[in-house]
């Protein structure tokens, strides 16, 4: 069956549409004092709490006065504190 062209363009975009509510899981939630927050809110807590531990650590052990760009450092480590954690919890 030979489709006119503007359907056949717009019909990925339908069917990605149709389908993005699709999911076999609730999305990942923690009750915490009986209101539900959020997985990515956790996580993003754990890597705000990283960054400061860390610039404490590194003011400790004097690395931090060496350090550049402490704004992007202390945000990297951070992230990446946020994201292995999102692995470690909620990862395949």
């Amino acid at each position: 069956m030979h489709l006119p062209r503007t359907l056949r363009h717009q019909a990925p975009s339908v069917l990605l549409l149709v389908a993005g509510g699709c999911s076999l899981h609730g999305a990942p939630a923690f009750s915490i004092a009986g209101a539900y927050f959020p997985g990515w809110m956790i996580c993003a807590l754990i890597g705000v709490g990283v960054a400061v531990g860390l610039r404490v650590a590194f003011v400790l052990a004097g690395i931090d006065a060496v350090l550049s760009l402490r704004l992007f450092t202390y945000t990297s480590l951070g992230v990446m504190a946020a994201l292995l954690s999102w692995l470690l919890c909620f990862g395949p």
